[in-house]
């Protein structure tokens, strides 16, 4: 199984609060530094279950694209894309099995068309994050990537990231990448609307729907949701449901999105 990823690679900034933040005043946390973005994520999480796995997107040329991409490349991760730019940041805050995130996306926007390889998407599987889809040139570069991936007879799956920045321009996008499995929340799916596809939609605590079948959560401690669904992701796309649920499992047991 060959899986491509499509979309971020960001310096991922995890703070996980004892309680609450302290306007003028300090709270005590336990952080974490390291390769995220939900397309790196995924593309981590499915080496770590045995895929050949290829991380696609535009990282930056400083220090925090280094230290993001070396890190990728340990999960045995091939790096394929530019190197330009200032790479993106994404500050996580984890309290009482919540997150809230501030983003940067760097230059992972900038991925432009001429820049795409076709050797890249001869594949099994194509994952496009969301975020690749929402802003041009990344968006057409991501639709190219599709018509290279369906050369391979490939298929395409997408997470539709956030539910706060679906528009029309970004479910048309959606509509035209032609996925045979769409990835979201409860919330992101009511939000989006129609399509012809499989969803499956992710839950939290609750499990996951899969075409209208629930599917409960697996038992775990709970330290950290960031990149739960990033490990779904892979795990459903790799061997199915049940490998989805372990993987998030794994990743809920510990502080960060990379397995």
């Amino acid at each position: 199984m060959r899986l491509v990823a499509l979309g971020d690679l960001i310096l991922d900034v995890i703070v996980g609060l004892d309680g609450p933040l302290v306007p003028g005043d300090d709270q005590r946390a336990t952080t974490r530094v390291g390769a995220g973005g939900q397309a790196a994520n995924v593309a981590a999480w499915a080496s770590s279950l045995g895929a050949e796995a290829v991380y696609v997107g535009k990282r930056g040329a400083d220090a925090a694209g280094e230290l993001a991409a070396r890190e990728l490349a340990s999960h045995g991760v091939e790096l394929a894309g530019p190197a330009e730019g200032r790479n993106g940041v994404v500050v996580s805050i984890a309290t009482g099995g919540e997150r809230s995130m501030a983003s940067d996306r760097g230059s992972a926007t900038e991925l432009r068309t001429e820049e795409l390889e076709p050797a890249w998407f001869r594949c099994d599987r194509l994952h496009l994050s969301g975020y690749a889809l929402l802003r041009e040139p990344a968006a057409s570069a991501s639709l190219r990537a599709v018509e290279l991936a369906r050369a391979s007879n490939a298929e395409v799956s997408v997470d539709l990231s956030a539910w706060t920045l679906i528009d029309d321009g970004f479910r048309e996008r959606v509509a035209l990448s032609r996925p045979e499995t769409v990835f979201a929340t409860e919330r992101e799916r009511e939000v989006f609307g129609p399509l012809s596809t499989r969803w499956v939609i992710k839950r939290g605590a609750a499990g996951v729907n899969v075409a209208g079948v629930d599917h409960p959560a697996l038992p775990t401690e709970l330290v950290d949701p960031t990149g739960a669904g990033d490990a779904f992701a892979a795990g459903y796309l790799i061997g199915g449901v049940e490998l989805g649920l372990e993987a998030a499992a794994r990743c809920c047991a510990r502080l960060g999105g990379m397995p």
